[in-house]
């Protein structure tokens, strides 16, 4: 893990998949399995149609902003909605979890909660992480900045891997199979992303200086159009 300052980076609808497993052990409850249809009652009985898959691809799944199904959203919703009054054991503790990875990002940002305060706080530290990229996209952050945003974007990763991993590790076989699909996925995708930042931040330092060089012979010109 870099030894650089790090820090949150915002988290967009495909940040962290684990997010979804962490809704089911906040608000409890199994996974809702496919089931076939019941055969035909010998007279016409009323019965509530079943519901869809949690991470079906069906118009009740919401879609995120990069046009992707928003499996968050949709792990949680289907979680609140579900009855109350059974909600059934899930097979993860949370806090021997906690005591393994006492450091990891998933606690201080991601796990769900209810706290208006929390969840303002929480929106606080996306808001400078996203400041610090339009920065960092225009330019206009110091090196020190833009080390310091790559920095946190690895730590990010590092710590969705660990965090799934560890989950998969202690829990992988008494987990519903799609949950360890969303948390063999978020390993997936979070190395191809750890994969990619030694360019993405090689690029941007390049960019900086080259917009740092411009503005120099502009000043020199006197501020003049060549």
């Amino acid at each position: 893990m870099s030894t650089r300052a790090r820090w949150q980076l915002p988290l967009g609808t495909a940040g962290v998949l684990v997010l979804a497993v962490g809704a089911w052990l906040v608000f409890g409850g199994p996974a809702p399995e496919d089931a076939a249809p019941p055969a035909a009652p010998p007279a016409p009985v009323a019965q509530a149609p079943a519901p869809p898959p949690v991470f079906a691809s069906t118009p009740a799944v919401p879609r995120a902003k990069d046009g992707g199904l928003d499996l968050v959203g949709a792990a949680t919703a289907q979680v609140q909605a579900a009855p109350e009054e059974d909600p059934g054991p899930y097979p993860v503790d949370l806090e021997a979890l906690r005591a393994k990875l006492p450091g990891n990002l998933y606690w201080d940002m991601d796990v769900p909660t209810k706290d208006p305060e929390e969840m303002r706080r929480r929106e606080d530290v996306k808001a400078r992480w996203n400041a610090l990229y339009g920065k960092v996209l225009s330019n206009e952050a110091t090196e020190e900045e833009v080390h310091q945003y790559y920095d946190h974007r690895r730590q990010v990763s590092e710590d969705a891997i660990a965090f799934a991993t560890t989950v998969l590790e202690d829990y992988g076989d008494k987990l519903p199979e799609e949950h360890r699909g969303l948390l063999e996925l978020s390993v997936n995708m979070h190395r191809a992303r750890l994969a990619e930042i030694p360019r993405q931040e090689a690029e941007a330092l390049s960019r900086r200086e080259a917009h740092a060089q411009r503005q120099k012979e502009w000043r020199a010109g006197g501020g003049r159009q060549p």
